[in-house]
């Protein structure tokens, strides 16, 4: 596999934080998308008109966790179903501030955390093909959508869904949203997906309203540093002639009370 350039990398993450905060009622390109309540996952959709642009398989997986999620794995058909919705709703025309179906998402695939893991280890029973992919997150869903005859296999083994709403219909059925290995190393876009509590804390220190608070938290802590430094001086001073008052015996020095007193304080002065 091709080494990561960092450069590449970092242009990725700056592109994934980019929203577009006049397009809340649609779904935007590199938006995060919350379906179903705040116990459900978020979604981001990493589409790029320039092709030049798109990712290999690898680079999408370090994009999406350098954002703090992972590249998408699918739990169920409800999870399935609600991709699609996404990406239907993406492709309406949500681009660009592009409406009533002119300047969406045209054709291209998209990565999700699906990959081949090969037997290596000696004296394992035959594994078919399908049964060797696993999500790049971890998780253990059983969940498949491959379009007919997939996988392939052979030197393909990182899946795309099918994404190409202008291609013509094959034997299984049009080529959208269905799953299909391909060469790991082909650029396509890819979907992010992030667990619900890392999506809230993230949104709520990213907020402006994050933000806000603690900047009032500042504003009202800093200036006051010198007004408690003030009392708290005054509060032993006042503790100290009391006490110098009340025993004589025990009363401090003239040469040692120049530490809390003056010698020849001014009107409403005090030296510290």
């Amino acid at each position: 596999m091709m080494p990561l350039n960092p450069g590449r990398l970092l242009m990725l993450a700056v592109l994934m934080v980019m929203l577009v905060p006049d397009e809340a009622a649609r779904v935007v390109s590199g938006q995060t998308v919350c379906v179903g309540g705040p116990q459900r996952p978020c979604y981001k959709m990493a589409y790029f008109q320039d092709v030049s642009s798109r990712v290999a398989f690898r680079e999408a997986v370090q994009a999406c966790e350098m954002d703090g999620g992972s590249l998408l794995s699918i739990q169920s058909p409800t999870e399935q179903r609600d991709i699609e919705n996404l990406l239907q709703e993406l492709r309406s025309g949500a681009v660009g501030g592009a409406s009533g179906g002119r300047g969406g998402i045209s054709d291209g695939d998209f990565w999700i955390g699906l990959t081949r893991v090969d037997q290596t280890e000696p004296g394992n029973s035959f594994t078919s093909c399908p049964q060797l992919y696993q999500w790049t997150d971890g998780s253990v869903a059983t969940f498949r959508n491959w379009y007919l005859d997939e996988p392939s296999c052979g030197g393909e083994a990182c899946v795309v869904m099918y994404h190409q709403p202008t291609a013509l219909p094959g034997l299984g059925g049009a080529y959208l949203y269905q799953w299909n290995d391909d060469r790991c190393n082909m650029k396509h876009n890819f979907i992010c997906k992030y667990k619900p509590e890392s999506h809230l804390v993230k949104e709520h220190s990213d907020s402006p309203e994050g933000r806000d608070t603690g900047m009032l938290l500042l504003y009202i802590v800093i200036p006051t540093i010198p007004l408690l430094l003030l009392i708290l001086v005054a509060s032993g001073t006042s503790c100290f002639q009391r006490i110098s008052r009340s025993d004589p015996e025990t009363k401090t020095a003239a040469d040692q009370s120049n530490l809390w007193i003056s010698r020849t304080p001014k009107t409403n002065s005090m030296e510290v």
